[in-house]
């Protein structure tokens, strides 16, 4: 079942809910089992603490949840469908481009005692684009004295770096106090500096509940850009395409390849779980 679940109409839980029972109606009339139609329809608006414009992409058999993420964007139309093989289509495309990010927000909060010490409010979010605009993951928020932020600059690097290692990632977002941020970035290693991507208006942007934070900036920052492994692949291709057009392209040059072992799989980090958890099926 893919359907709009969005919280930027009026009255959005009737809205959802007239919805569920118009795709309910269609998973009965293709002969889907009570129990698989009842799991689904319990999963229905289970995103509602997610604000603005988004969907929901539900999967399930037997009874059981076997998949439910929260989608960026409402789906063209809402379907669903009973039958042998599900439609996955939908889901991975508002996967794509699939960007591994990490933000880090510092904002200066001026002391409202006189001669008292500033502190630093640092909100610091990995994320997969567009997945992560809805739901994101690794969200954390700390306030820290102005005094105690150079000797906090370490173990912050040293958690961006893992992560970097981890999962792949390819950009760091700064936004927030130009002093701050310099702070950050005078003493990385040049592998990071090399995904340092800074954001000049650093004004504090709260994000709405659910939301990715700098949201509107991510959008644009990763409008038209490819991960860095697609885009090696990408090149490859055209490059390959100018030598040999007749070989790289098409059904027949596909299967011959496949035949002659000259394919490579194309894999992705491990990615965390971005939707809600199915529930225990019986053993």
């Amino acid at each position: 079942m893919y359907l709009d679940t969005s919280r930027d109409v009026d009255e959005p839980d009737r809205a959802v809910e007239l919805r569920r029972r118009h795709l309910r109606g269609r998973l009965l009339a293709h002969d889907a089992d009570l129990a698989t139609v009842g799991a689904i329809e319990d999963a229905v608006g289970a995103d509602r603490e997610i604000a603005g414009r988004h969907g929901q992409a539900i999967f399930a058999a037997r009874g059981r949840l076997a998949l439910v993420e929260c989608l960026p964007e409402p789906p063209a139309s809402d379907s669903a469908k009973f039958g042998m093989l599900p439609d996955v289509l939908p889901l991975v495309l508002q996967h794509t481009p699939d960007i591994p990010y990490a933000v880090v927000a510092i904002h200066r909060l001026h002391s409202p005692a006189p001669g008292g010490e500033d502190e630093l409010e640092v909100d610091q979010e990995i994320g997969r684009w567009p997945m992560s605009r809805v739901a994101p993951a690794g969200r954390t928020h700390r306030r820290i004295a102005v005094g105690a932020w150079s000797s906090e600059v370490e173990p912050l690097l040293g958690r961006v770096a893992d992560r970097l290692d981890a999962a792949g990632t390819e950009v760091i977002v700064l936004s927030g106090d130009p002093w701050a941020v310099n702070v950050v970035t005078r003493p990385a290693p040049k592998r990071l500096h090399d995904r340092f991507v800074k954001i000049k208006d650093g004004s504090r942007r709260k994000p709405e509940p659910g939301r990715a934070t700098l949201e509107k900036d991510l959008g644009e920052l990763f409008t038209d850009r490819l991960p860095s492994r697609d885009q090696q692949l990408l090149d490859v291709l055209r490059a390959r395409r100018v030598r040999r057009p007749d070989e790289v392209e098409g059904l027949a040059a596909v299967v011959t390849a496949l035949q002659r072992g000259q394919t490579r799989a194309h894999r992705t980090p491990a990615r965390r779980w971005s939707g809600r958890r199915p529930r225990p099926g019986p053993s």
